[in-house]
Parts: structure tokens; sequence; C-alpha cells
């Protein structure tokens, strides 16, 4: 696929990027360049081949849902400044 100028010049504008005129026929090239390989990725048969997430096939670990650090309340709460019944204190924020 090739760009003009004018299209290539929409597509900065809509992108919000100030492109020198002078650089209009560069970045052109350089964007029908990107595009083309596109158009030949295009032409790749993948019938049979399933979507992927990753380059890598990985597959998530299980573990058992149950809680492992609780009942320690005490030792969370003597690092607090201050604590009270149970739970941290903090200054009123909101008046």
């Amino acid at each position: 696929m090739s760009l003009d100028n004018t299209t290539v010049r929409n597509i900065a504008f809509l992108a919000r990027i100030d492109v020198p005129e002078a650089e209009l026929p560069q970045l052109a090239d350089q964007l029908s360049a990107i595009l083309g390989f596109v158009e030949q990725l295009g032409e790749v048969d993948t019938t049979g081949v399933d979507p992927m997430t990753s380059v890598t096939d990985m597959a998530l670990r299980w573990r058992d849902d149950v809680v492992t650090d609780g009942g320690i309340q005490q030792k969370v709460l003597a690092n607090a400044p201050d604590a009270i019944e149970g739970f941290f204190t903090v200054p009123k924020v909101v008046e």
C-alpha cells in the first residue's frame, strides 16, 4: 500500500504530531513499507493454528486457596504508632 503526502499529513494531524513539510515524503515511504509488511502477514495461511497470548506456551500453576499469613494481628499492630481495639488509627482527613 502506498501512502501519499496528503494522507500522511492527515495521519500526523490525527495523531497530534507536528511533522515538517520536508519530512512528509520520507515518512510516507516508511509508513508504506510498514503497511506492506502487514499485508504480507495477511497472506500467511493460519488455518489450524490456535491464537496465542504469548510466544511461549505457558500454564498457570494452581495452588490451594487458603490463608497462609493470617493470625498475626498483634505482630502487625506492633509496628503501628497508634492502634485501638485491633485497628490502625489515622488522623482525620475529611472535616
